[in-house]
């Protein structure tokens, strides 16, 4: 085997360390779940890369060190928002390794190889991951949404039909509360009218979580300023970040454009509290109506 230029063989050995790597990572999540299935996924997936790591290996002669700080990072990141979030979020990073693949093609015939086999593997297996958070996707994003655009459009609306934090953080709570119960009574009706094997109880659960969250969250703001207009503010603010992290989740683990998700729900919660506070003054100013 001739003698790689040094650039080339720094690209290698950065491919190598990337690939043990992830093997560690994925060892680490086989090890922490319990579902058998997403056990042999994992392993599977963790034996693929210690094989592309052992490729790269015979060029290179050489054996760098996994990062501990991706092992970490990556293990955390899949422990709290998912095992498809966490393999798919690493997958973004590979992705953007296939450039690098193609030029490392002409010094090492089999970096095509390599790359196309990782990529289609893996593909492959993480369809086969069946996580439960995700079954109830759909659960959680109608309770995130209702909280979005209802709490939003309320906020907005009696902060200026009734400027005064005491009266909106009242008005809010209740409104909050029987959302918060028409929410849960929907999901359970729907789960057990579809028969889609979803459990009724669970479909509560994380639709119901997702609303109380953000619910608190919107609602936050009026608790602790005394300006109503600062508060709508903050909470127009909070609303985002909602959307954006929301927004950025369903992209990773969907496939879908995180631009146009994200803008479709930041516009209409944006779009709903702008109408509400529209209609806030026209009542005020109308209807006579002035709370001091």
């Amino acid at each position: 085997m001739s003698e790689l230029p040094s650039e080339v063989k720094s690209k290698i050995l950065a491919m190598q360390r990337g690939e043990i790597t992830e093997h560690f990572i994925y060892e680490r999540l086989a090890k922490s779940v319990k579902n058998p299935h997403n056990q042999d996924v994992l392993r599977r997936v963790a034996r693929d890369e210690l094989r592309h790591h052992d490729l790269w290996q015979q060029y290179t002669g050489e054996k760098p060190g996994p990062s501990r700080l991706k092992i970490w990072l990556y293990y955390l990141i899949s422990r709290v928002f998912g095992l498809t979030f966490g393999i798919k979020l690493m997958e973004e990073g590979e992705e953007k390794a296939q450039a690098a693949y193609a030029g490392l093609a002409k010094h090492v015939p089999a970096a095509s190889d390599i790359a196309r086999d990782e990529h289609k593997h893996e593909q492959q297996l993480v369809r086969l991951i069946d996580e439960e958070r995700l079954r109830y996707a759909a659960d959680v994003v109608r309770g995130l949404n209702v909280a979005i655009v209802e709490l939003t459009g309320v906020l907005a609306g009696l902060t200026l039909a009734l400027p005064d934090p005491g009266l909106i953080v009242l008005a809010g709570l209740i409104t909050g509360v029987a959302m918060v119960l028409s929410v849960a009574s929907t999901e359970y009706l729907g789960a057990k009218s579809s028969g889609g094997g979803h459990s009724p109880l669970k479909a509560v659960l994380y639709g119901g979580v997702a609303n109380i969250i953000t619910f608190v969250f919107l609602l936050f703001p009026y608790l602790i300023f005394d300006n109503v207009y600062l508060s709508l503010g903050v909470m127009v603010f909070n609303a985002i970040i909602v959307v954006f992290i929301f927004s950025f989740y369903i992209s990773v683990v969907r496939e879908i454009s995180f631009r146009r998700r994200f803008s479709e729900m930041a516009l209409a919660s944006i779009g709903v509290a702008a109408l509400a506070f529209l209609i806030g003054y026209l009542a005020r100013t109308f209807l006579h109506i002035h709370v001091e």
